[in-house]
C-alpha cells in the first residue's frame, strides 16, 4: 500500500522552521558556544564575565558587591537575567564563566534570529516572508548604508548584530534584542484575538528582555506602543485596550523583585556618566513626528485591518530612523547613545524591507516581480564575504595568562589581596575576571551610588599634578593604582599624564613594560578608622575635582586620627565585623559606601548608620565600644517586589493554564 505523504500541522512547520534558522544561525556562530578568551581584550564583555564570575562564586544572591564603586547593591549593577544565566551554565556544566558567557550570548543570538521568522510569520502572516526576513537579519545589515562608521568597522560586511557582540561585548542588549521579536509575535496574537497563553507569554517574554538589559528595555519601550497604535487604528476595538495595559503590567509583576524604584533612581543619575543629556528640541521634534504618524495612519489605515502590518513595520522604521539617524546626521538625542540602537534599526528596515518586498511580488505583472528579485538577489549578493569567512570573526586568545589584564591582578592577588586598587583601562575591564579585588571603579559605571568615586577618578586619570590624586585615594582608601604608559599593551591608556606619580609615590611593580603598579601610603591597611567625631563631621565634599584643601582636611581627619587601629572581617557580601576601642567623641568611619539598607549593633544595641562627607558609612557608637556588626537587610522595596513578582507568576501560570484549557476544548 502506498503510504500517503506525511502533513505537518501549521503550528509544527512553523516549530521545524523555527529549528531549522536556529541551527542554520548556530552554524554561522559556531566557534563562538564553546570559545574561551577572544582577542577583543578592549571588549566591555569583561565585565560581565567578572560579574557572573563574583555571582558564581557568591551564589546564590549576593545583595552587596563590595569590590566595585567603594561598594555597591549588587542588584543595581544589571539587570539579572544575563549573569544569572551565565553563572547557572558554569555551576551547572563546569564551564569557565568566560565560556559560560559565551555560550549564553550565542544560544540566544541564534534565538534572536528565529524570533524574526516568528515575528513576521505572525503579523505577515507569510512563511517565505518570514524566512527572507530571518535569512536578512543572519546575514545583512541595512544599517550599513546609512552609517558609514559601521560599515567601514564591519569586516566582511559582519553584520552589525554580531560585530557589537563579538567586538565590542553587548552580550546583554543582543540577548534582549533576541528576546523582543518574540515578545512581540506573542503580544500581537494577544491583541489579535482573546489568546490567555499568547497575552501571559508576551508579558513573560517583555520582562526577559528587561531583564537582559535596559538598551532593549529602550527598543521594546518603542515597539510596544507602535505595534498597540496600529492594532488601534486599523482595527477600532476597545478589547484591545485590556491586553494593551496587562502585558506591561504582567512584565513589570515579573520584574519587580529587582527592578524596584531606587533601581531607577539610581540608574538615571549614573546616565551621566556614559551618556550625554538629552536635547529640549529633540523632545519636541519626537513628539512632532508622533503627532504626524498618528495624523497619517489615521487618515490611511482607519479600520482597515489588512494594514496592520504595513502600519507597524512602517512606524518603527519612522521612529528607529528619527532616534539614530537623526542622531548621526543632526544630533538629535532624548537620551542614552542612540548609535547603540543600530541593530534595532536593521531589525526594523529589514522588517519593512520584507513588507515591501511582498507588496511588490503581489502585484499584478511580470516587471514587480523581477524588481522584487533583483532586490533580494543583489542584497543576499553582499553577505557572500561574510558568509565565506564566518568562523574568522572569532579569534582565540589560548594565551590569555600572558597578557598585562591577567598579569596585573594576579600580582596583585599575590601580593596585595586585599587592598583596594584604581587598575584603568582594559585592566579595569578584566580586573575582577578571575579573582575578587577590590577596586576603585570597576564594571562599566553602572550602580554607582557614590559620586566622589567618579570625581576622584576624573582627577586621578585626567588631571594633571599628583597632589590632588594622591589625596583623593587616601580619602577613598586606596592602596595601589595602575599606571599604563604609552609602551603598554593595556588597549585604552587612560592616564593623560602617566608619569605624574614618578618620584611622587613609591614603586611597587614595574614589568618595564609601560606598567607600573604605585603604592598610596595610608596609616593602616584596613579600611576603617577610628576618627573625632567633631572633625568627621566638620568635614565637607570636594567643591571640585582639585580641590587640595577639602580633600586634604579629610585625609587628616581619616590618616591623621587617635591611635586606635581597626579591626575589619568580612563575613561574606553582606556582613561585616569591626573591632575597635573608642574614647569619648569618637566615631568609626567604614570605608565602603553609605546604603540606607546598612544595619549596625552592638552588644545587641541598634547604631546609627549615617553618611560622612566623602560617601562611606559613619557609626557613632558609645565609648568603649569594641565589637560591631554590620549587615544589609533586604530593603523594604525589594520585599514588596518579591510579593509582586509571585502574583505575577501565579498570573502568568493561570492564563496559560486557561488557554491550554481552550485549546484542548477546541
Amino acid at each position: 500500500m502506498e503510504r500517503k505523504p506525511l502533513k505537518l500541522s501549521h503550528r509544527s512547520k512553523i516549530l521545524l522552521d523555527l529549528v531549522l534558522i536556529f541551527l542554520f544561525t548556530a552554524v554561522l556562530i559556531k566557534p563562538l558556544f564553546k570559545a574561551k578568551y577572544l582577542d577583543k581584550w578592549g571588549s566591555i564583555e569583561s565585565t560581565f564575565i567578572s560579574d557572573a564570575r563574583f555571582l558564581t562564586a557568591h551564589w546564590p544572591h549576593p545583595q552587596w558587591q563590595p569590590l566595585w564603586y567603594g561598594g555597591t547593591r549588587f542588584d543595581y549593577i544589571y539587570p539579572p537575567a544575563l549573569r544569572y544565566g551565565t553563572a547557572a551554565i558554569a555551576k551547572a556544566t563546569g564551564f569557565w564563566p568566560v565560556t559560560a558567557y559565551h555560550f549564553y550570548t550565542a544560544f540566544f543570538y541564534c534565538v534572536g534570529i528565529a524570533g524574526v521568522y516568528l515575528l513576521i510569520r505572525v503579523g505577515a502572516r507569510s512563511r517565505f516572508a518570514a524566512w527572507l526576513g530571518a535569512a536578512a537579519a543572519a546575514l545583512m545589515s541595512p544599517s550599513f548604508l546609512f552609517l558609514t562608521p559601521l560599515r567601514h568597522d564591519a569586516w566582511k560586511r559582519l553584520p552589525v548584530r554580531l560585530g557589537v557582540l563579538v567586538k565590542y561585548g553587548e552580550g546583554p542588549h543582543m540577548t534582549a534584542l533576541a528576546l523582543i521579536p518574540i515578545a512581540l509575535a506573542f503580544t500581537w496574537l494577544a491583541l489579535e484575538a482573546r489568546r490567555p497563553a499568547a497575552l501571559a507569554l508576551a508579558g513573560v517574554f517583555g520582562a526577559l528582555a528587561v531583564s537582559n538589559n535596559f538598551y532593549g528595555a529602550t527598543a521594546l519601550a518603542v515597539f510596544y506602543p507602535v505595534m498597540v497604535w496600529s492594532f488601534w487604528i486599523t482595527r477600532q476595538e476597545r478589547r484591545i485596550l485590556a491586553p494593551a495595559l496587562a502585558i506591561p503590567a504582567i512584565a513589570y509583576g515579573l520584574t519587580a523583585f529587582w527592578l524596584v524604584p531606587s533601581y531607577f533612581k539610581v540608574t538615571a543619575e549614573n546616565m551621566k556618566y556614559v551618556a550625554e543629556h538629552g536635547t529640549t528640541w529633540s523632545i519636541w521634534v519626537a513628539v512632532a513626528v508622533a503627532v504626524a504618524f498618528a495624523l497619517a495612519t489615521d487618515r490611511l489605515a482607519r479600520g482597515q485591518k489588512e494594514r496592520t502590518w504595513a502600519i507597524f513595520t512602517a512606524g518603527c522604521a519612522v521612529f528607529f530612523s528619527l532616534n539614530v539617524l537623526g542622531n548621526y546626521y543632526f544630533h538629535f538625542l532624548i537620551a542614552g547613545v542612540p548609535s547603540r540602537l543600530a541593530p534595532e534599526l536593521d531589525l526594523v528596515y529589514i522588517l519593512l524591507a520584507v513588507a515591501v518586498l511582498r507588496w511588490l511580488w503581489n502585484l499584478p505583472g511580470l516587471l514587480p516581480r523581477a524588481a522584487a528579485a533583483a532586490v533580494v538577489v543583489t542584497a543576499f549578493a553582499t553577505t557572500a564575504g561574510y558568509v565565506g569567512s564566518a568562523w574568522r570573526h572569532f579569534p582565540l586568545y589560548p594565551n590569555y595568562q600572558d597578557r598585562v589584564e591577567y598579569q596585573v591582578p594576579a600580582w596583585l592577588w599575590k601580593n596585595m589581596p586585599d587592598a583596594r586598587t584604581l587598575p584603568n583601562g582594559s585592566v579595569r575591564f578584566w580586573f575582577n575576571a578571575w579573582r575578587d579585588l577590590p577596586q576603585l571603579g570597576g564594571g562599566s559605571d553602572q550602580g554607582v551610588l557614590n559620586g566622589e568615586v567618579e570625581q576622584a577618578q576624573w582627577e586621578i586619570l585626567f588631571g594633571p599634578k599628583p597632589e590632588p590624586a594622591i589625596l583623593w585615594m587616601q580619602c577613598l582608601a586606596t592602596d595601589a593604582a595602575y599606571v599604563s604608559d604609552k609602551n603598554s599593551e593595556e588597549m585604552f591608556k587612560d592616564y593623560l599624564f602617566p608619569h605624574k606619580f614618578d618620584g611622587a609615590l613609591p614603586v611597587i611593580y614595574d614589568d618595564h613594560r609601560g606598567n607600573v603598579i604605585y603604592q598610596v601610603p595610608r596609616r593602616w591597611a584596613v579600611r576603617a578608622r577610628v576618627v573625632e567625631t567633631a572633625r568627621l563631621n566638620a568635614q565637607q565634599r570636594p567643591r571640585f575635582n582639585d580641590d587640595v584643601e577639602y580633600l586634604r582636611a579629610y585625609a587628616d581627619v581619616i590618616e591623621k586620627g587617635p591611635d586606635s587601629p581597626v579591626t575589619l572581617t568580612r563575613d561574606g557580601t553582606d556582613a561585616m565585623r569591626v573591632r575597635a576601642r573608642l574614647s569619648p567623641g569618637q566615631s568609626i568611619v567604614v570605608q565602603e559606601n553609605y546604603d540606607p539598607a546598612w544595619r549596625a549593633w552592638s552588644g545587641g544595641k541598634p547604631l546609627a548608620v549615617r553618611r560622612d562627607a566623602m560617601g562611606f558609612m559613619a557609626l557613632d557608637a558609645p565609648a568603649g565600644v569594641e565589637e560591631i556588626a554590620l549587615a544589609f537587610a533586604t530593603p523594604l522595596e525589594n520585599q514588596v517586589g518579591r510579593v509582586l513578582s509571585a502574583i505575577a507568576i501565579l498570573v502568568v501560570m493561570a492564563l496559560i493554564a486557561l488557554g491550554v484549557r481552550r485549546e484542548w476544548r477546541a
